[in-house]
């Protein structure tokens, strides 16, 4: 880990706002994994947002919206989320998505596959249709249009929208988590 983790006594007046808005958000939408130690610290992206508060909240802000105004399935999320992390070999961001994924009741098997790199063979058309557009995209280049019809086919067309956006806010993450080496909790 290349960014010490902050204690609560360390934070700066910058920073405290946005550990309070952190630790909120976290407790209500992603209690599915370990993102605080014992002390209080944040960890996973959280602490990399804290040691830039400005550019943190930013990100943090982008992920509030991203969560609290989903509207795609769960499952087309979570499926979508992984094939970033997976293209990333990002650790901590398929540590924590497993959980969520698990939580949800994605299959073993499933998540093997998807974490493996590979597309599962049980997915329903519109879980397909996320795979395909995460993978397209994480791949580069311009997302081929029979993908991007079909999005906008299944999901509608902010559904679409909302999965490219999803799909680039979970690259930013990965990045973030493999450019500071964040380190994977043990599970407990």
């Amino acid at each position: 880990m290349r960014l010490p983790l902050i204690p609560t006594s360390e934070l700066t007046a910058e920073q405290k706002p946005l550990y309070a808005d952190m630790k909120q958000g976290i407790a209500s939408n992603f209690n599915a994994f370990k993102t605080i130690t014992e002390d209080g610290s944040l960890i996973g992206p959280w602490n990399a947002w804290l040691h830039e508060p400005q550019i943190g909240a930013a990100v943090w802000n982008l992920t509030k919206v991203m969560t609290a105004q989903a509207t795609l399935p769960d499952s087309e999320r979570q499926i979508a989320i992984l094939v970033v992390g997976a293209h990333f070999d990002a650790a901590y961001e398929v540590y924590a998505h497993i959980a969520v994924a698990e939580k949800d009741g994605m299959s073993d098997a499933r998540l093997s596959t998807l974490v493996a790199g590979c597309r599962p063979n049980d997915l329903s058309e519109s879980e397909g249709c996320a795979y395909d557009v995460a993978f397209a995209l994480v791949n580069g280049g311009v997302l081929p249009e029979p993908c991007y019809r079909q999005a906008v086919s299944l999901f509608g067309q902010h559904g679409a929208n909302e999965l490219i956006y999803l799909v680039g806010l979970y690259c930013m993450v990965s990045t973030t988590l493999n450019g500071f080496n964040v380190p994977v909790p043990e599970r407990e």
